[in-house]
């Protein structure tokens, strides 16, 4: 890998020396042959070609994988996944993609805003937060090789660095916005307008970012997250506060409907590529965030929508509100795990604050957009560190869960017919104390997962079996679940704080010296931490300041990107306004 990366990186490299020093013209024909037609800088209209293409590979790469590693499980090593191609493929360009734009302009400074590289070399604030934004994920790949080579297969979404690969991908939509607009402001024909089709690039640039943003949400959206079930909401609210605010401020009526519909339609194509005959992985649904889009277009008709701050609070508080409300529809519809009543209280006490916080910065974007001032910078800056600090403390709250003490559950397994040649079984379960679990929990259920992808496999390597309750500690399946092959089955519970499983059936692990754990007729086993169990891979042999550190270094990167962004957008305001205020004719005495 680090070999092919490196030989195209050279070519790429050689292709821009020679562009840079003017003995190639075709790089700058065809950008600006592209530039043409929607009536942009070529080191836009290129980039943004390039970006489409690549970020849709990457969001294909990213659901296979995580489908895969549901069915299938660990993989026996980085190249040996088929997702994980796509995945670094489109990374790869996407790094490029904003690198081309550094690269391209020769003769001009490309717009007020830009970074001056060397003497004569000036690089537009978009492009070097694009590339910032694809290098930020790339690194997540070495990264995270030796993340595992330290700590273990950790087969969850919410590794470290699993968060770099994703969140570089999905935060990189801002950079792509901020660039549009510089490119906007510096229109080889500033007399033509701009027709349906930008209006609609631009569109799909905010349907990219919630997109963007949606996938830290993917385990739940499989049914197997590792976490606390109201993080999902909280998850929800954020990813639809900013990009739905800052979408309608800049595009205007109608705009939100827009970015739910682009949204929805790719998260449907990959959705069927991945869940269906083609690929045959464990399916996935997504937020469909309609709610969300109705609440702010209905709210945008007041007038408060004048005061972008205060509106795009608003927006915060019904999006967190209504819009969570009629999204409880969809999930209680299409989702494996439905939100309970009992977690409402907690989940408003979470997402509202973040939603606020997400409606904020989202105002502050869509002033950026709209070339409209910022507020002063000890304003802005304190707006964003304290979303910051919110989201960051409604995340620790979701994190924090507690495993019973002497919690115990006695199953007897049933047989019932094969499939696929093994062994299938029907469970009773009587629970240890009898109130570990309430009348209303987020989930009592039984996971099968990892059992093989494709072919007869029952549901493609995943089955989700909500338990029914018969009385006070006493639970019995619904449907069968496999206790065979490579199957690992769990008995999984969740209720408010409690969060806790013990294994049912897992097969012999000999790549770490695992035992396997039989499904004998009856047995009693203790409720441990979850995460011991689904992420059976996961080595504790080191020291504990050792993960602390490594996430702390993790956690720093990601703030650098933030602060990157929030630093890109306000010298494009800055810089910008400054022409304007320049190019304003002086009024007559």
């Amino acid at each position: 890998m680090t070999g092919g990366a490196t030989l195209i990186a050279a070519v790429l490299l050689w292709v821009g020396y020679r562009h840079r020093t003017r003995r190639i013209t075709w790089l700058g024909r065809l950008a600006d042959r592209l530039g043409r037609v929607v009536n942009r800088p070529g080191w836009v209209a290129l980039p943004l070609a390039m970006f489409l293409a690549t970020i849709l590979t990457a969001l294909l790469g990213f659901i296979w994988d995580v489908s895969l590693h549901i069915g299938n499980g660990r993989d026996s090593g980085p190249l040996a996944n088929p997702a994980h191609y796509f995945i670094l493929i489109g990374l790869f360009f996407l790094f490029t993609a904003g690198m081309s734009a550094i690269v391209l302009p020769l003769d001009e400074k490309p717009g007020a805003a830009a970074v001056r590289i060397t003497r004569t070399w000036y690089a537009p604030v978009g492009g070097i937060l694009i590339a910032g934004a694809g290098l930020y994920a790339l690194i997540g790949f070495p990264l995270d090789d030796i993340w595992h080579r330290i700590f273990g297969q950790d087969v969850t979404l919410w590794g470290p660095t699993h968060l770099m690969l994703i969140g570089g991908a999905g935060l990189s939509l801002v950079g792509v916005l901020l660039l549009e607009f510089e490119g906007r402001r510096n229109r080889p024909e500033p007399e033509r307008r701009d027709g349906r089709l930008m209006w609609l690039i631009r569109a799909f640039g905010f349907g990219g970012l919630l997109i963007g943003l949606s996938v830290f949400q993917v385990e739940f959206d499989f049914g197997v997250e590792q976490f606390r079930l109201v993080l999902q909401p909280m998850l929800m609210v954020a990813a639809a506060a900013v990009t739905l605010v800052a979408a309608r401020l800049t595009l205007g009526a109608g705009s939100t409907l827009v970015v739910f519909a682009f949204a929805a339609v790719v998260r449907t194509v990959v959705a069927v590529l991945v869940g269906g005959p083609i690929i045959d992985a464990p399916r996935n649904v997504f937020p469909l965030y309609l709610g969300a889009a109705v609440v702010v277009e209905l709210l945008a008709l007041l007038p408060i929508v004048r005061n972008r701050l205060w509106w795009g609070a608003l927006c915060g508080v019904g999006v967190a509100t209504v819009g969570l409300w009629l999204e409880s529809l969809w999930v209680d519809a299409m989702f494996v795990d439905p939100w309970p009543a009992a977690m409402w209280p907690e989940l408003l006490a979470m997402a509202i604050p973040v939603a606020v916080a997400g409606g904020v910065v989202g105002a502050l974007l869509a002033t950026v957009l709209l070339g409209e001032p910022l507020p002063r910078p000890a304003v802005r800056r304190a707006l964003v560190v304290g979303a910051v600090v919110i989201v960051a403390a409604a995340t620790a709250n979701g994190l924090a869960s507690r495993v019973p003490e002497n919690a115990t559950a006695t199953v007897t397994l049933t047989d019932a017919a094969p499939s696929a040649g093994g062994r299938m079984v029907l469970a009773d379960i009587r629970v240890t104390p009898d109130d570990l679990v309430g009348s209303d929990p987020e989930w009592i259920q039984i996971l099968s997962w990892q059992g093989g992808v494709g072919g007869d496999s029952p549901g493609r390597g995943l089955v989700v079996d909500h338990l029914r309750r018969v009385g006070a500690g006493h639970y019995v399946s619904t449907e069968p679940v496999p206790a065979h092959g490579t199957w690992k089955t769990v008995l999984r519970a969740q209720d408010g704080r409690v969060q806790t499983a013990l294994p049912i059936y897992m097969a012999a692990d000999p790549g770490i010296g695992a035992a396997e754990v039989p499904a004998s007729s009856s047995f009693t086993r203790p409720f441990v931490a979850e995460i011991t169990v689904l992420q059976r891979e996961r080595s504790f042999d080191h020291p504990a300041w050792l993960f602390g550190a490594a996430s702390l270094v993790v956690l720093a990167c990601s703030l650098a990107l933030v602060w990157a962004l929030s630093w890109g957008a306000a010298r494009i305001d800055q810089r910008y306004r400054r022409v304007d205020a320049a190019a304003e004719p002086v009024a007559a005495p």
